[in-house]
């Protein structure tokens, strides 16, 4: 039966992905439709990521309360009504209600997921079940890609938007008819938020998600598709493809990431900057090419990309790792919470940057994205600083042991 409730989480989290990325997709078509440029379409991004972020903590509190059947329908039901909304907008602040909504919901989501998978599988196999749950969850972002943007061309905006809410109506239905679980054992909630906030091996988990994250979420949130297009002049269809490749490239590292984090779990920081050095390089190599680059570039960047959604999920591993399970949801939220912070910064100073540039050119796409080097430096420094402490406070419990 574990396998039939976990089963039933993850495919209300792909949903919840393809409501994630929507937008993304559908950036040009929405500065049409609610009469926005680069800063508008930045401030509908950042409010949905704003919402999620914040929400994090409350829902992980709320989690560790209630359970993940609860926080799952819930969740499911207010990212329809946000699709919804955002179907039926027509300017800005519509738009940014709709995106608002659908963070709100999309926030009750994953970390209900992993709650689950934290309490039905063993610590060996927890991180290639959470790295397989986020590769499966992954086919939302596929759907979100070339299908979406089909349907937009074909069907217009409000079905296509409409049909999502659908989605998430029948992803509320599929979770309260098949989902059982049970509710973990109420606590005194602000102590247990602040020890799972004092804990280093929290922390090491928040800027692991934050320096491996921002890059590729900026990337399929929202400005990917408008700097292959815009700045690097292909076409709408070969821009969906090299998004959905960046996604089938995670789904494909994914395992292999979670099975070396299960089998060397000393060794998961090497692979979380290992992470954060290819991804930096590959965008190096791609802002410093003289002119447009070329199209196997493009491909090398969207590979490395594709490393960063597993490499994320190892902060995931920490906090299960150095958290008891009566605090694992408040755990959890505080470092899914960092990593969308870290997402809404990167998301934000592209848009502002391009504002100041006055266009989306290919030069000021390349300024732009010079906005992401300072989030990886700062991430890489704080994951070598708690790398230490945590592994300090190992050393000590098993010296008294």
């Amino acid at each position: 039966m574990a396998i039939l409730f976990w089963a039933t989480g993850v495919l209300a989290y792909v949903i919840a992905v393809f409501h994630r990325q929507s937008l993304g997709v559908a950036g040009i078509e929405a500065a049409a439709r609610l009469g926005v440029g680069a800063a508008g379409l930045s401030a509908l991004a950042m409010c949905q990521l704003l919402v999620y972020a914040g929400m994090q903590v409350p829902v992980g509190m709320l989690l560790d309360r209630f359970g993940s059947k609860r926080m799952l329908v819930l969740g499911a039901a207010v990212m329809a009504c946000g699709e919804l909304v955002f179907a039926l907008a027509s300017g800005l602040v519509a738009g940014i209600a709709g995106r608002a909504l659908v963070g709100c919901g999309d926030a009750m989501t994953f970390i209900s997921v992993i709650r689950l998978v934290s309490l039905s599988f063993s610590a060996r196999r927890n991180p290639l079940i959470v790295q397989i749950t986020g590769l499966i969850g992954q086919v939302g972002a596929v759907a979100s890609a070339v299908p979406l943007i089909h349907s937009l061309h074909v069907y217009g905006w409000t079905p296509t938007f409409t049909g999502a809410a659908v989605l998430g109506v029948v992803s509320a239905f599929l979770v309260l008819l098949v989902l059982r679980d049970s509710r973990p054992q109420r606590t005194d909630r602000p102590p247990g938020l602040r020890a799972a906030w004092a804990e280093p091996g929290t922390r090491l988990g928040m800027w692991t998600h934050a320096a491996t994250q921002c890059s590729s979420a900026s990337f399929l949130l929202l400005w990917g598709y408008p700097f292959l297009v815009q700045g690097q002049g292909l076409s709408p269809a070969t821009a969906g493809v090299l998004l959905s490749t960046l996604t089938v490239c995670g789904m494909a590292c994914g395992p292999l990431l979670g099975y070396l984090a299960g089998r060397f779990p000393f060794h998961r920081s090497r692979l979380v900057l290992f992470v954060i050095g290819t991804t930096a390089g590959a965008w190096s190599a791609v802002l410093l090419w003289p002119g447009r680059a070329p199209f196997w570039l493009l491909v090398v960047l969207v590979v490395a990309l594709g490393t960063n959604g597993p490499g994320s999920l190892i902060g995931f591993d920490y906090a299960r790792t150095f958290n008891p399970t009566t605090r694992i949801g408040a755990a959890t939220g505080i470092v899914n919470g960092g990593g969308f912070v870290a997402s809404v910064s990167v998301i934000a100073l592209i848009g502002v940057t391009l504002d100041v540039i006055g266009n989306e050119s290919l030069d000021a796409f390349r300024w732009a994205f010079l906005m992401q080097y300072p989030v990886w430096a700062l991430g890489t420094v704080q994951v070598l600083r708690y790398r230490g402490k945590a592994r300090r406070l190992l050393l000590a419990a098993e010296t008294n042991t």
